[in-house]
Order: structure tokens, then C-alpha cells, then sequence
């Protein structure tokens, strides 16, 4: 355990002492994961190929220790989603390696649409080698940094920062009633109304040794992660990986960045990924300097399967829907992008009603919750598991542990647009993402109860919050 004391002096008296304690442990590494120009970069409707690459594709861990608490390890990677197959092999080898157990691994993507694919969607396709390669780096990240815990000794540090100006809500209503999806402010003219939320927090967790200096720090935020610094199709964690990268040659430690609840929001603005990167970069270093100690009393995990379908459509319907909104927005690519679909949809026509398991996982940190849903999930969800939220801090980590496509809410599938289209995308039954936030807030509450013991830990919310 370390005991740190900060003294603060004025002219000739003491104002005041405080004391508090840590005795937590920190480990954080960063693996490179390697790729070269045969493998399609997913995240675009067909494949495109690079030479180019402009900062690090990377699987990032940070391992947590804390006496008589298991440790929790919570992986980053810059790749557009980690498909189950990867994610589930990943686990099995770290549990066996390291004795950190299933609950308490999160898996997160970072959703960058400039990295190859390792799972297929449109037509894009899918590189193999890029799986395994992932699946390396997942399992090399999380040894690495557990075998640094022996010299880690750290104090956590918090700060619940805004960022208002990196995103925003891309679902806009059209006056012609349908919803944008290429480019929301060209085609709204003005005149489209934001159909959903945008989620504005920018937690910040410093992990801090004795010295003050950054073991590692982990960030969160909420916006579709497109866009390169050169503005060319290159390699690239984009915006928010540039950003962390960045950071660490200033902080000296590792930092990493959870992609939070984005499904529906994006860089609508199309600011250049550059001046976001140096945003961002001073968002954190705001943050930092505002950042608390918080007390973490307790480590906590646990993940349990949650069952779907696979919604059922009507062909014709399906086609007529999407063929209504590129003729009239985007008349030039209607065929080519139709064709995409129709494949996609006869890849799903024989498992509609098919029952699947995924994912859904909590970490808990002291008062902070880290959740996982293994989706692109639409914002307005992710604010509504805040909103009923037992911690007094939560953070949601989408894309975690799998990838199922979208979970629009009901009112999104209502309303229509690409994300509701049926497809490798987008295909679960509706009502899902609702189904997922019940199940997500059950979870959180059987942890706080678990809890409630330890006076500081995480406490119940105000029945007012519900």
C-alpha cells in the first residue's frame, strides 16, 4: 500500500493535510499489429487497398490489480469491430496464461474504418491473416502488460470532461421524410432534424504512479471513428488512435481509447481528422489537469451471454426501401449499391429467426462502470443505460467482446435509413438494442448490490435518476 500526503501551505500557517491511500496496481503495454497492402481495409461499401499508413495499428491493455479484488484486464484495438471467433480464442489463451478470468476482459474496437478487416460485411471481405494477427496482438497486449503489475503501483485519477465539437447527430429526418446517410448536411440543405442524441461525455481515468507521472490512462468517447490526418485511404487508427498515440510521447505512459455508444453519430461537420487529433489532445490534457484522486475500494466483473434473433424481412421491401433513397440522394451509385445489399441479403435469407448468443459484459472500477455491448449501438441506448445507471459513473464500450451489427433503438427502425437496412451490418430482430439495455442495467444492479457492503463503493442511484 502507498500513502501519499499533500501538504498546502500559505504565508506563514498550514491550510490544510490531506492523506489517502492506494494499493493499486497497474500494468499497460501496447502491441503493433501488422498488415500489408493485399489485406482491404474494412469500413467502406467495397474494398479499397493501401501502401500507405500513417501512425500505429495497435491492441492496447491495461491489467488492474488490487488486493483481495480480481484483476481486470480492458484491451483496445484499432480495428473496425473483433469479431467473436477472435475475441473468444483471445480470452481463452489470456485466462490460461495469466489466471485473469473471462469476466473480467473486455475487448474493445475501436471502430476505425482505415484498418483491414477481420470479419466481412458489403463487400469489402475479410482478411484471415489479419484475424489471427489480431487475436496475437490481443493475447501478446494483455501478458505484456500484466507482467508489468509487479512495479506498478498507482493511484487513480478521474475527471468527467465534455466534448462537444468532434460529433454529432448523422440520423437527420429529411424533408422528403426519409433519414441521410451520405452526406446529412449536403442533403438536409439546412433543413433535417436530428432524429437522436449526442452524447458529449469524455471520461477521463489517469492511472498515476507515486510521482505523479501517467501508468496509463484510458479515455472515452462517442463518435464514429472516420477520417485520416492525410485525408487519403491509409492505414490508420484515425482521429481518436492518432490522438492516444500522440499523447503518450507527452505523458510517457500508455494511453487508450474506448469507443463509446456511436451507431448513430458521426463527424458530420467533416472537421479534418488533423484538427481533431489536437482537440482531443487538449481535451485530455484538460482533463488531466482537473482530474481527482478516486478511491477504488473495489475491482468487479462479470459477463453473461444474451440471446437474439435474426430479424426476418421481405425482399421486395427491402430493395424498394433502399432503391428509394439512392435514387432520389445518390443516384450515381443506386445499382452498384443495391447489388451489395441483395448479396448480403441472400447470405441471410435461410437464418432469419435463427437464434444467436452474444456478449454483454460490466467492469467495475470504485464508482466507475465499464460497460460492454458487442454492437454499433445507437446513442440514444447507451444514454439511456447511464440514465439507469446504480454507479455514479458509467462509460459504454460498444463493439465489445463481438460484433452483431447495429442495435438501432424502435424508433429507429421506424424512422428507416442505412443503419436499419437489412444486411451483415445491420440484422438483428427489432427491439434488440432495448432488450440489451434491460439486460445491460439488470447486470449493473446485481454488481451494486454486490457492493453495497463497502460504504465506498459503487452506491445505488437516486430514484430520480431512474
Amino acid at each position: 500500500m502507498r500513502i501519499s500526503l499533500t501538504v498546502f501551505a500559505c504565508g506563514f500557517g498550514l491550510l490544510s493535510a490531506t492523506a489517502f491511500a492506494s494499493d493499486l496496481r497497474v500494468g499497460a503495454a501496447a502491441v503493433d499489429l501488422k498488415s500489408t497492402p493485399e489485406m482491404p481495409l474494412g469500413g467502406y461499401l467495397e474494398a479499397r487497398f493501401t501502401h500507405e499508413q500513417e501512425g500505429q495499428l495497435r491492441a492496447v491493455a491495461v491489467v488492474i490489480e488490487r488486493q483481495g479484488s480480481p484483476r481486470l484486464a480492458i484491451v483496445e484495438c484499432d480495428v473496425l469491430w473483433v469479431p467473436r471467433k477472435v475475441a473468444d480464442a483471445a480470452v481463452a489463451a489470456i485466462e490460461k496464461s495469466t489466471g485473469i478470468t473471462a469476466d473480467h476482459i473486455l475487448i474493445n474496437a475501436t471502430h476505425t474504418h482505415h484498418a483491414p478487416s477481420p470479419a466481412p460485411a458489403h463487400a469489402f471481405g475479410e482478411s484471415p491473416e489479419f484475424a489471427a494477427e489480431l487475436t496475437r496482438g490481443v493475447i501478446q497486449a494483455v501478458e505484456r502488460a500484466n507482467a508489468r503489475l509487479a512495479t506498478g503501483d498507482a493511484e487513480l485519477f478521474f475527471h468527467l470532461a465534455r466534448e462537444e465539437t468532434i460529433g454529432a447527430n448523422s440520423r437527420l429526418l429529411l424533408p422528403d421524410g426519409m433519414i441521410t446517410w451520405l452526406n446529412p448536411l449536403r442533403e438536409s440543405a439546412g433543413k433535417g432534424k436530428p432524429t437522436d442524441p449526442f452524447d458529449a461525455q469524455l471520461p477521463v481515468l489517469d492511472f498515476r504512479s507515486p510521482a505523479g507521472k501517467t501508468r496509463a490512462l484510458i479515455f472515452n468517447h462517442s463518435t464514429h471513428t472516420i477520417g485520416t490526418r492525410s485525408g487519403k485511404d491509409v492505414r490508420s487508427p484515425s482521429f481518436y488512435g492518432l490522438a492516444a498515440q500522440e499523447m503518450e510521447t507527452e505523458l510517457g505512459g500508455v494511453v487508450s481509447f474506448l469507443e463509446g455508444a456511436s451507431g448513430s453519430t458521426h463527424n458530420v461537420a467533416q472537421t479534418p481528422a488533423g484538427v481533431l487529433v489536437e482537440r482531443l489532445k487538449q481535451d485530455l490534457r484538460d482533463a488531466r489537469a482537473l482530474a481527482r484522486p478516486m478511491p477504488v475500494p473495489r475491482l468487479a466483473g462479470r459477463r453473461k451471454p444474451f440471446r437474439f434473433h435474426v430479424r426476418r424481412f421481405d425482399e421486395e421491401e427491402e430493395d424498394r426501401k433502399i432503391a428509394r433513397y439512392l435514387h432520389a440522394h445518390a443516384p450515381q451509385v443506386e445499382k452498384r449499391v443495391r447489388e451489395i445489399f441483395a448479396t448480403m441479403r441472400r447470405q441471410l435469407a435461410s437464418q432469419q429467426g435463427q437464434e444467436r448468443q452474444t456478449w454483454i459484459q460490466a467492469l467495475v472500477i470504485g464508482d466507475i462502470a465499464i460497460v460492454g455491448v458487442p454492437a454499433e449501438y445507437f446513442t440514444a441506448l447507451g444514454l439511456e443505460i447511464k440514465r439507469r445507471s446504480p454507479f455514479k459513473y458509467t462509460v459504454i464500450a460498444e463493439l465489445a467482446n463481438d460484433w452483431i451489427g447495429y442495435l438501432p433503438n424502435r424508433k429507429g427502425h421506424k424512422l428507416g435509413g442505412y443503419q436499419t437496412w437489412m444486411g451483415l451490418h445491420s440484422y438483428a430482430e427489432v427491439g434488440t438494442g432495448e432488450r440489451m439495455a434491460d439486460a445491460v442495467v439488470e447486470l449493473l444492479d446485481e454488481l451494486a448490490r454486490e457492493g453495497a457492503g463497502n460504504s465506498t463503493s459503487a452506491t445505488l442511484s437516486d430514484p430520480a435518476k431512474r
